[in-house]
């Protein structure tokens, strides 16, 4: 039987990737339910192509925009508004995977009711382990769900790590999550104030949406990544380490308690991380292009820079504080990028605001989606009050 698929965020760059796998394998997979932001004509020629069932678009305007083009063309697709309707699609009876590529922490609920339903939950929603952590696996492991990570770092840590996780402790002495650095690696700390939009999204290696290329600019991708690492692998944070390597060959190193390490290679395309998700244990082909080591040139590695990166030193800082510190710091960045990217504040005060909010808020350990929620809720308030200061 064909593999019944759900993509929460079709429209944005893993989304469309993981449509263009789906594409290369018609046997295997079909689309029941896609969802989206704004994104109405590109979602239109989705639903034209793969004929899913459900369309969700995030506002009722979309929603009834794409409605009508829907019945123009004879689509025969139901067009839903999100948000519950994300939650629906997550967790409906037929549904055997979900692919969590919404960004931010509205993935979180939909990624809760997947996993609350059982499903195969293909992971590329940062948020839903940095906001929801203990509480996110609590719930993978109430409802039998298979979790499995999709960001190129952690997929590559999965691959690399024994299949038998009851050995991990014994056998695993570190992770090493691998950085491209970013486009301003080498530039003067001193001259970050002057840097703009356009500049900190041009990515050397991905095409990538504005906020996470915002993000990798600063190296917030990372201080995520090894959030989300501490809690798909369930390592301490000290077991937990980043180093810059500017070609993205190596996408992350797994070290053993001999010493030795394993790593795995290929070339910067996340369609690789999605087809070993989509197929594991399995393997199948990804579209990418293999890797020429002949061509290949010096392979680079490099200490993070704290004074370059100061925002990759709050993963740990947040991990070792007050549990619901790392929703916070979440918040605060959305808010601070989102200020950077409208040119309300310069690119070297988003850390200012984090840090600023982290030291306004602080968390009671959160229960439930609720508290979750309201404690985003709070820390965005602060982080927005943070950002008025900042701009004046």
């Amino acid at each position: 039987m064909k593999q019944r698929l759900t993509v929460l965020g079709s429209t944005g760059s893993i989304g469309t990737s993981t449509l263009d796998v789906v594409r290369r394998h018609p046997e295997r997979f079909e689309i029941f339910a896609l969802s989206a932001a704004i994104q109405v004509d590109l979602m239109l020629a989705q639903c034209a192509e793969f004929r899913p069932r459900y369309a969700v678009m995030a506002s009722s305007t979309h929603a009834a925009a794409l409605a009508e083009r829907v019945r123009a063309e004879g689509l025969g697709v139901e067009v839903l508004q999100a948000p519950d309707a994300l939650e629906t699609i997550a967790s409906h009876a037929e549904v055997d995977a979900v692919m969590a590529a919404i960004v931010g922490a509205a993935g979180l609920a939909p990624c809760l009711a997947a996993a609350r339903a059982g499903k195969r939950l293909l992971l590329a929603n940062k948020e839903a382990l940095v906001v929801g952590g203990a509480l996110f696996m609590q719930t993978v492991r109430e409802g039998g769900a298979t979790l499995l990570p999709i960001d190129s770092e952690h997929s590559a840590i999965f691959q690399c790590l024994p299949e038998d996780r009851t050995t991990w402790a014994q056998r695993v002495d570190s992770i090493l999550l691998t950085a491209s650095g970013g486009p301003f690696r080498q530039r003067d700390p001193s001259t970050l104030s002057a840097i703009t939009p356009e500049q900190a999204c041009a990515h050397p290696n991905f095409a990538m949406g504005r906020k996470i290329s915002v993000d990798s600019a600063t190296m917030m991708n990372k201080a995520l990544e090894v959030i989300e690492a501490r809690w798909l692998f369930d390592m301490a944070p000290e077991q937990i380490q980043v180093v810059i390597h500017p070609q993205q060959i190596i996408h992350s190193m797994v070290q053993f308690k001999d010493a030795s390490i394993l790593a795995q290679l290929g070339t910067p395309d996340m369609r690789v991380p999605i087809a070993c998700g989509l197929a594991w244990p399995e393997r199948i082909e990804s579209g990418a292009a293999l890797l020429d080591f002949a061509k290949l040139s010096a392979l680079a590695f490099e200490e993070a820079d704290a004074r370059r990166f100061p925002g990759l030193h709050l993963s740990w800082q947040a991990l070792r504080a007050a549990e619901g510190t790392t929703a916070v710091l979440n918040a605060a960045n959305e808010v601070a990028v989102d200020a950077f990217l409208s040119r309300r504040l310069s690119f070297d005060r988003i850390h200012s605001v984090n840090l600023a909010t982290l030291e306004r808020v602080s968390p009671a350990k959160p229960a439930s989606l609720e508290d979750l929620l309201a404690l985003d809720a709070q820390a965005r308030g602060a982080a927005q009050a943070a950002v008025a200061r900042m701009a004046a």
